[in-house]
């Protein structure tokens, strides 16, 4: 059964991790670039190797040429006739030949063959009878050394043709100098120096895998780091910031993963906070109804039996009756208070002055001295001034209570323009909070007073919440609280 073809759609569900193919890429820019670097180099070897043999060649055809000089400077008289130059050099061509190592063809001015001392070369057609006129014409032209090269079946050689002059400068005859080696050698040169350059991109290669193992290794390190942290995150835990120390892509993911986790922790908490406030409201709006139900029953029930029950000591009946309801109407202040926090209600928002409100307010605390301080008279926020009243004696209330018995009262309200906000301050000479307590001085269920629900300042939370706003507290036991309620400018 025929196999089926690899799709490329499957490559993409191959499981290659990032250091992979980071890994893989340098290899393959790495084999792309020997292969580059490679064919250029070969490219100009062999270019500069058959410059080589050519110039080898012209070195050796200007050796024959000086010994024909040096031969023709001995001879009295020379005849520029066929017959003259061949008996010339009838004995003294395979001397040459010998001292040279190279084989020596003369042709007439003509381009027709005289002499040679290999015959063998002109009977398998390696040296011509007679030249073209192409290249007599390109040899009187030029009147220097001309470098042809030659191919036959079997092999591809170089030949270089040049004048020979006498003594008076006119020339005489042309001489052949063949070059068999070219082929032969050109090739064993290229085998060599492939050999060489394979072996140095062996070990070049070797050792770029090492080094990409090693850089694919150093840039997904990083991640991997990250990658642990972000496994064990846990929302309600504290989770320890990343450090990097470069500025770079990798630092910058690092900031945002740091930044990300900052966010989380600041969400994670905010819900936290919601989903406790949200039990809380549930619960009030549960313990509210069940309160409140039986109470009035209760009051009517005791007042009639106030009134209509004959007893022989009427003073202690009274007695008993008026405590009785004294205690239904803090059950039922009770209720109200956690029907007001469970039920907070419906914003509406406009735009008022701070300042004005905050006197009118003021004026509610007659026997406190209540100082207050602004600078602008005309300083508005936007949201519901009703509920901003209601934080505002929250607060209050909350500082007159700090103060303990026996003890003058001292509280001071400023309000400041500070860039884009309203900063409201509220400060007392009460008895303090610990700091230990402070964080968890907003939820519903905390409270640092003898009486009430710990309702007060959850509810003051939500309020400065509503108005995208920020309160805070600074506080020394023994000295006195301080709260602050940050409010953006309208």
């Amino acid at each position: 059964m025929p196999l089926a073809p690899i799709q490329f759609a499957d490559l993409k569900h191959l499981p290659l991790t990032l250091r992979a193919r980071i890994f893989m890429s340098m290899i393959l820019i790495i084999v792309i670039s020997f292969f580059l670097t490679g064919a250029i180099t070969f490219y100009h070897f062999k270019n500069a190797n058959e410059q080589y043999h050519q110039e080898r060649l012209r070195r050796k055809e200007y050796a024959v040429i000086e010994s024909i000089n040096y031969f023709l400077r001995e001879q009295q008289t020379i005849d520029a006739s066929n017959d003259s130059i061949v008996s010339l050099f009838d004995d003294k061509i395979c001397e040459l030949s010998k001292v040279n190592s190279m084989d020596i063809s003369i042709y007439s001015l003509s381009g027709h063959m005289l002499i040679t001392s290999n015959p063998t070369l002109r009977e398998k057609g390696l040296v011509r009878d007679r030249l073209l006129s192409s290249l007599l014409k390109t040899i009187n032209e030029r009147a220097t050394q001309v470098v042809v090269n030659n191919e036959t079946d079997s092999m591809r050689y170089l030949s270089s043709y040049d004048l020979i002059h006498n003594m008076e400068g006119k020339p005489l005859a042309i001489v052949n100098v063949p070059y068999f080696d070219t082929e032969d050698i050109h090739e064993q040169d290229i085998q060599n120096f492939l050999m060489r350059l394979g072996q140095i991109y062996l070990l070049l290669f070797l050792v770029s895998i090492l080094i990409a193992y090693f850089l694919a290794n150093y840039i997904t390190g990083s991640l991997n780091a990250i990658g642990q942290k972000l496994k064990n995150i846990r929302i309600n835990e504290p989770n320890p910031p990343l450090e990097w120390k470069f500025d770079d892509e990798i630092g910058t993911l690092v900031n945002e993963y740091n930044r990300m986790l900052a966010e989380l922790e600041r969400s994670a908490a905010k819900l936290a906070r919601t989903e406790r406030e949200t039990a809380w409201k549930e619960m009030a709006k549960q313990v509210a109804h069940e309160i409140k139900n039986p109470l009035t029953p209760m009051r009517l029930s005791v007042q009639y039996l106030e009134k209509t029950l004959e007893c022989a000591d009427k003073e202690k009946l009274g007695e008993f009756t008026e405590s009785m309801i004294s205690q239904i109407d803090t059950l039922s202040s009770i209720a109200d208070a956690f029907s007001r926090f469970a039920s907070m209600p419906e914003t509406k928002p406009e735009k008022f002055n701070v300042a004005e409100v905050v006197q009118k307010v003021i004026v509610l605390y007659p026997g406190y001295d209540i100082k207050l301080s602004f600078k602008n008279s005309y300083m508005a926020i936007k949201g519901d001034k009703d509920q901003f009243v209601r934080a505002l004696n929250n607060l209050i209330n909350n500082a007159i209570q700090a103060i303990p018995e026996g003890k003058e009262p001292n509280i001071a309200l400023s309000i400041k323009n500070k860039e884009n906000e309203v900063l409201i301050s509220i400060c007392d000479n009460g008895i303090g909070i610990p700091k230990e307590q402070t964080e968890k001085i907003f939820e519903p269920q905390f409270t640092t007073k003898t009486k009430g629900m710990g309702l007060g300042l959850a509810m003051v939370k939500n309020i400065v919440d509503g108005f995208n706003g920020a309160i805070w507290l600074e506080s020394e036991p023994g000295k006195g609280t301080t709260f602050y309620i940050s409010l953006p400018a309208a």
